[in-house]
């Protein structure tokens, strides 16, 4: 689960305690002569001087490849910010990930940071795609420009926000969308199996979620899928969920419970 919750930039030594891998200075030997390496550190060195700060940092577990393997890094810049009118104040963040490896270019992805519940959300639409930057040729002038694309691309995510809020549904609606919500996490066929409580999970942890609006609906559920804040009966045992721990199917569950979200605006 990516830790979104602290209020000051990571130091250097905490980001290589966290993934040291971002810090290796030769790539892997099985990259050919061809690729060019440009080491992670220095996109957090450029990142810094457009004020953008890193908040958390992780990599893949290997057991080959030790040093190379895909990591993940969390930026967030204190200057920009959205406020919101129900005191619902939301940081915008940039995720990167890399390798070392020849595997992986660097990919930004836009995240939201909900101050109100220490949540972290990352944002996929149409408008908000992947950027993406290659090794080769890699500038402080091109990130400077892809950086730049992102941000003015915010307010596509604050309309994207207040059509949310402003999007009303009943209770057998937010149950669809729990449902539906757990095909991230699970097959439909384990679905139909389990025994699940979906009041429950549609139940707000917090007074800040309460609400019909489809925007406290989907904090509610995608905080509990992520933190496995939910039970299940399975084989006639009570089960509780996992927390999601790896970062890659946390990007990947948070991309399509945003979509799913976004699916009930229209």
């Amino acid at each position: 689960m990516l830790d979104l919750s602290k209020d000051g930039f990571l130091t250097i030594s905490e980001i290589k305690e966290n993934a040291p891998s971002i810090f290796t200075s030769t790539p892997s030997p099985e990259t050919s002569e061809k690729y060019t390496h440009i080491p992670t550190s220095i996109v957090i060195e450029d990142m810094e001087k457009l004020g953008w700060g890193v908040v958390d940092a992780k990599e893949v577990k290997a057991r080959k490849g030790v040093g190379f393997q895909k990591h993940l890094l969390v930026f967030r810049n204190n200057d920009v910010v959205i406020n919101g009118e129900d005191g619902d104040t939301v940081f915008p963040q940039i995720l990167l990930t890399n390798s070392h490896d020849g595997k992986n270019s660097f990919t930004f992805t836009a995240g939201l940071f909900r101050m109100v519940c220490e949540n972290g959300l990352v944002v996929s639409t149409q408008e908000f795609e992947n950027v993406k930057m290659r090794h080769m040729g890699y500038t402080f002038e091109e990130l400077q420009e892809r950086i730049k694309e992102m941000v003015e691309r915010l307010p596509l995510t604050v309309e994207s926000l207040n059509k949310m809020k402003q999007k009303q549904i009943e209770e057998k609606e937010a149950i669809k969308f729990a449902k539906k919500a757990l095909t991230t996490r699970f097959t439909e066929d384990q679905i139909k199996v389990f025994k699940i409580d979906f009041k429950e999970l549609i139940k707000p942890v917090r007074d800040e979620d309460k609400g019909s609006d489809l925007w406290s609906v989907f904090n509610v559920v995608q905080e509990k899928i992520i933190t496995g804040d939910f039970t299940y009966l399975s084989g006639g045992k009570t089960r509780k969920a996992r927390q999601i721990k790896n970062f890659n199917q946390d990007l990947k569950v948070n991309k399509e419970l945003f979509e799913m979200a976004l699916e009930l605006v229209d």
